[in-house]
């Protein structure tokens, strides 16, 4: 879709390539874990109103739903900019309105938005390529881009351990 109307060649993530089908295996259910657990936080520890819950809701259980789906239509990759674009808007609601008065919880709910919207500029970039990608960050198991992709997971899970530990 928005490779031929670039007149750009497919991406391999776009592709059935094995190396993209084993990744989109192992994001299904990282997300149905990480997504579902920065909804019960939200839920349980934020103050935030039934629309932005509703909104981590839907993108936790809409993003394995669309990559699982992607393993037998590829072309519903596209459909992930749903899901992450709802859990995205969530997270900077409660990041800007919703934020605990505690500082660690506070400090955790930003680096989960700051690590979850990496993650939907790193989608962006590598699967869709709205802009171009460098040829050393091309190979989907470039060193590069697994620096990146542990950056995001990095933020991520540091913000759900600092959250959960004022939980406790």
């Amino acid at each position: 879709m928005i490779h031929a109307a670039l007149h750009r060649p497919i991406p391999v993530e776009l592709t059935d390539d094995r190396r993209v089908t084993a990744r989109v295996k192992r994001l299904a259910v990282v997300s149905a874990i990480a997504l579902g657990a920065i909804a019960l936080l939200a839920a349980t520890s934020t103050t935030a109103p039934p629309p932005v819950l509703a909104a981590l809701t839907a993108g936790w259980m809409l993003m394995p739903l669309a990559l699982v789906a992607s393993l037998w239509r590829v072309s519903v990759r596209y459909g992930l900019v749903v899901p992450s674009t709802l859990v995205g808007l969530g997270l900077v609601a409660i990041s800007v309105g919703w934020l605990p008065a505690d500082p660690t919880a506070a400090a955790g709910w930003l680096l989960m938005t700051t690590g979850v919207l990496l993650g939907g500029a790193l989608g962006l970039w590598f699967w869709f390529r709205v802009v171009p990608v460098p040829a050393t960050l091309d190979d989907p198991v470039a060193s590069g881009r697994w620096a990146l992709i542990a950056l995001h997971v990095t933020l991520v899970v540091a913000g759900l351990v600092l959250v959960v530990a004022t939980r406790l």
